[in-house]
């Protein structure tokens, strides 16, 4: 299985990592058929506070079909993180998982890009809950069901809150791909 995590500029490094922790731990202590391949817009990709990330691939280069899920970390707006996550490339690449039935994570402010694409409307879903609430408050504007819980899953779909949540966003595709059995095992493994 393979799992293609993109990377938008300004994505957050702690949004980012964890999916490649998690899925380590799977694929190493416990023989989970799991890989992460990366992606971006360039070869290297600039996070939220400064960290260059060199990708796997390109974005234009990616065939949804050659992968089971998709994972997108959330950014910093100030950064210029929907510069990429709203580009058509992105939304047309979230469309086509969706259209496959692929499981797709996103973490915080990455629903927007999945909202923006058009895969949310009616559907439920979460993104970054703190400020008053502002940014679900957004996301309800695109016709999504916002739900204001830390995690939502809605058929193929993850959304959550906010940086905190990573750890579990990362643990429920594990679940999505494999079974509940081998994420409990991973979970209790990395002390979760």
């Amino acid at each position: 299985m393979k799992i293609l995590l993109l990377c938008a500029k300004a994505f957050e490094t702690m949004e980012f990592s964890v999916f490649v922790d998690v899925m380590g731990w799977a694929h190493d202590d416990f023989q989970c058929d799991i890989e992460v391949e990366t992606c971006g817009f360039n070869k290297i990709v600039t996070s939220t506070f400064g960290i260059p990330i060199t990708v796997d691939r390109l974005i234009d280069d990616i065939r949804p079909e050659e992968y089971d899920a998709l994972a997108i970390p959330g950014g910093f707006e100030e950064y210029g993180f929907y510069d990429e996550a709203y580009d058509e490339k992105t939304l047309k690449l979230i469309r086509d998982f969706d259209s496959l039935n692929k499981p797709i994570a996103t973490v915080c402010v990455a629903a927007f890009s999945l909202a923006k694409s058009g895969v949310l409307k009616g559907r439920n879903a979460t993104t970054y809950h703190l400020r008053g609430g502002y940014k679900q408050k957004e996301l309800a504007k695109f016709g999504v069901n916002v739900i204001n819980e830390p995690i939502v899953v809605d058929r193929n779909i993850i959304t959550s809150y906010c940086p905190q949540t990573v750890p579990d966003v990362a643990f429920r595709l594990l679940e999505m791909l494999t079974s509940e059995e081998k994420m409990k095992l991973v979970k209790e493994a990395m002390g979760y």
